[in-house]
């Protein structure tokens, strides 16, 4: 490793980490899209639910195939990892920089019921927010890159990356990706606007708008929820790829990983934002 991840300025840790990291989350897409309709659920114990319960061997591997280079190139960083894999024992705790991975996100209900898209989730943070994120969607064959400042990627299988930005004019794009169970008084909201409610997991949610043909994105979780770190990640590509991120109330999304937060909305335009706000009014 050529530098120490203590070294240097947030774009080229940011940089780094994407450069690094970034073809080990292809790899883990193409396990998870490889596998996918041939594994089963084999539930964690001890979790209140059995959405965070899900698990499948895919989910393993796909994690296995991110923390290998991680731990070549990115050895100090503290880790926030989905699963417990035998290498997330080689990293310890108390590092200013964490990692956060999700190797299949919407394991349950868009993985293994296939309904809506589910992602591949990997960032790098600093105590102020992400500096680097990875979002994959094996299915419809996308991966997103962003670092903070320097801007927002879009790569299809075989190509070349190319720069990120959402439309504001979507050409009649009516798709909006949201939380699986949001209520159906927020879905009417969505329908008597004109758009099409589409569920999927919250990495896709989360950068809804730099999709091809998707208006944007809504996640609320139930009262007492919070948006989770890995839930954040792809703010930061969207953020990049200049849309609105924003929480309940239309207030600004928070950078931070840690400052609680019940819904998330991201938008192209300030009236599609309205709308998901007015969705998530109805919901609550």
């Amino acid at each position: 490793m050529e530098a120490r991840e203590g070294a240097g300025d947030e774009s080229s840790r940011g940089r780094r980490f994407v450069e690094r990291i970034g073809p080990a989350v292809r790899q883990a897409a193409a396990i998870a899209r490889a596998l996918e309709g041939r594994v089963r659920n084999q539930p964690k114990s001890g979790e209140n639910s059995a959405i965070k319960a899900a698990m499948t061997i895919a989910d393993s591997a796909a994690q296995e195939a991110i923390l290998v280079p991680l731990l070549e190139h990115f050895p100090e960083v503290s880790l926030e990892a989905e699963e417990d894999t035998p290498n997330v024992a080689g990293f310890g705790p108390g590092h200013p920089l964490s990692v956060v991975i999700d190797p299949i996100d919407g394991t349950l209900q868009s993985y293994l019921e296939g309904r809506g898209p589910y992602a591949v989730i990997a960032g790098l943070a600093d105590e102020a927010g992400y500096l680097g994120g990875l979002v994959a969607l094996p299915r419809e064959g996308l991966f997103l890159d962003a670092v903070r400042g320097g801007g927002a990627r879009r790569t299809r299988p075989l190509g070349s990356p190319r720069p990120a930005r959402v439309r504001t004019d979507p050409d009649g794009a009516r798709r909006v990706l949201v939380s699986h169970g949001l209520p159906e008084a927020g879905r009417d909201v969505l329908k008597d606007a004109g758009l099409e409610p589409l569920g999927g997991c919250g990495g896709a949610i989360s950068v809804a708008p730099v999709l091809p043909s998707v208006r944007g994105g809504l996640r609320l979780l139930p009262e007492g929820g919070s948006i989770s770190v890995r839930g954040r990640v792809g703010a930061l590509i969207a953020r990049e790829a200049g849309a609105l991120v924003q929480m309940e109330g239309g207030a600004p999304f928070p950078l931070d990983l840690r400052t609680p937060a019940r819904a998330l909305v991201v938008a192209a335009s300030q009236a599609d934002a309205e709308i998901l706000h007015r969705a998530v009014a109805a919901s609550i």
